[in-house]
């Protein structure tokens, strides 16, 4: 006698096409004759071929990233004359962060240096940095900040393809979803601005094993990442929301003690022994005022238009300009509302959303509410709506609306010395167009968390491909809810909308 085992749902049958399956790429088809054919001879039909989705994926990524070295190529000698890193959308932190962090004068950071960002970040800084230094005390005839700039380059490039390797290993029925990261024009801007491709990669890793059910080990990385940069603990939430509805709080509780232990461990050292070094990263966000492009940036313009800003003739967002404490109340609030929104979407649905659903809704409500909104912070969206939903339409709509901002961004720039490029409307217009479609992008979210039959990667997965411990039956209280709520009209409704385990099977041998 022996049981059959599950279906693994990593096992890459019957992959998806994207001519078939996303209707834009489809669309797009026509132009060359439309989808492949039921009956045609597949590329996939042929043995021993080296051209395999996962390496032509892997070969984009790469591609797109030489590219977005060469864009940056006017850059890279730290010789800024006549704001050529505007005019060229050549500019980068790496490089200016080099010398403004005295990185270039064997600064330690924290230690020699306070330091704007949290410790992983700037213990990368120093382990790149300091080498460089000193390699340039003797050999003065190197330019150190190209140096520095170019070893980030590689190190960064190897994390993005690191993460679009991890996309494909999370969607080996769809792989061609991670065309849409591989080739984004996000990447080809952006990806080497600041160091978010560290905290990226260590998110995306710990995404990965928190799906092939490593929970304790996806905390280690979620852990570091949050030590990289916030918002990989942002995580952890909708981890919880849906741990509570599918009774997998172990798992969960694993996930949040590594995660905690391994944040606490890499920042111990610089909390202990320079403790307002550790402290700059808080206080310099706590006390940041309205910065462009961001919700209130938007808000404070359209006051100035009704109001003059005078004492007693001030709107909300102008007053919540000259009060930052208060904004910063407020911003934390309407986040918090968001994620409490975004839970009771996820109990309240009538099949448990996917953990990149989620993930992408709570990542994006911190962005829209947030008094901080840096160019490179689209890093952070890119890979979670391809796994959210990668449906090229939308992510087209939306990256143009983010190519809009970005260059009116570097206009804005540029007309920072007192010679205005573009008219202000002009900038507010793209930062108002950027922020609607990364709204619409989560209304589309939302609308297939309440319709998962909508959802293109449930036409692939019986269950979230992402989901590790949490696949199986949900909890009992969770059709009680619904009920309460009145979203489940049947009394008699099964306790999970998921399907359901395939039942032992004896086998009798003869």
């Amino acid at each position: 006698m022996s049981t059959q085992p599950p279906e693994d749902i990593d096992r890459p049958d019957k992959p998806s096409a994207p001519a078939t399956s996303d209707g834009f790429v489809r669309g797009l088809s026509e132009a060359i004759g439309g989808p492949l054919g039921s009956h045609a001879v597949r590329p996939e039909a042929r043995r021993g071929r080296f051209w395999t989705a996962p390496r032509i994926i892997l070969a984009l990524i790469c591609m797109t990233l030489a590219f977005s070295w060469v864009q940056k190529s006017p850059c890279q000698s730290g010789d800024w004359q006549q704001n050529v890193q505007y005019t060229r959308f050549c500019y980068t932190d790496v490089l200016a962060l080099y010398y403004a962090e005295h990185l270039n004068e064997g600064a330690v950071p924290y230690k020699d240096w306070p330091v704007e960002y949290p410790v992983v970040t700037g213990y990368f800084m120093g382990a790149l940095g300091l080498p460089v230094h000193a390699y340039g005390e003797t050999h003065p005839e190197i330019n150190q900040g190209t140096w520095f700039y170019n070893i980030n380059a590689i190190v960064l490039s190897a994390l993005a393809v690191a993460t679009a390797a991890v996309i494909l290993a999370l969607r080996r029925r769809r792989p061609w979803d991670a065309a849409i990261f591989a080739v984004s024009p996000i990447i080809f801007f952006t990806a080497t601005v600041n160091w978010d491709f560290l905290a990226i990669g260590l998110a995306a890793a710990g995404l990965y094993l928190w799906a092939k059910k490593h929970p304790a080990w996806a905390g280690v990385f979620l852990g570091l990442g949050g030590a990289a940069k916030l918002w990989p603990l942002f995580i952890l939430g909708p981890l919880l929301v849906l741990a509570l509805r599918s009774k997998a709080m172990r798992s969960w509780g694993a996930a949040m003690a590594t995660a905690v232990v391994s944040w606490a461990v890499v920042n111990f050292p610089v909390f202990f022994w320079y403790h307002e070094s550790w402290l700059r990263f808080f206080r310099l966000n706590s006390e940041r005022p309205i910065d462009w492009g961001t919700l209130w940036y938007v808000g404070r313009y359209l006051d100035g238009k009704w109001n003059s800003g005078a004492a007693g003739d001030q709107g909300p967002f102008q007053w919540l300009s000259d009060h930052v404490p208060t904004l910063n109340l407020v911003s934390y609030a309407l986040f918090g509302l968001a994620c409490a929104a975004i839970g009771l979407l996820a109990w309240l649905a009538p099949r448990r959303p996917r953990v990149a659903q989620l993930a992408f809704l709570v990542v994006a409500a911190f962005l829209i509410t947030s008094k901080v909104w840096s160019q490179q912070y689209v890093l952070w969206l890119l890979p979670l709506i391809v796994l959210a939903r990668p449906r090229w339409g939308a992510i087209i709509a939306w990256t143009v609306a983010e190519f809009g901002y970005f260059t009116a961004f570097y206009a804005e720039l540029m007309g920072a010395g007192g010679k205005p490029v573009i008219p202000e409307g002009t900038f507010v217009l793209a930062s108002t167009l950027r922020l609607v479609t990364v709204a619409i992008l989560c209304g589309l979210v939302v609308r297939e968390i309440w319709k998962p039959e909508l959802d293109a990667v449930r036409q692939t997965y019986d269950d979230d491909p992402d989901g590790g411990p949490l696949n199986g039956p949900d909890a009992p209280w969770i059709s009680r809810l619904r009920r309460t709520f009145r979203v489940d009209r049947s009394p008699a409704a099964p306790a999970s909308l998921d399907p359901p385990p395939p039942a032992e099977q004896t086998v009798v041998k003869v």
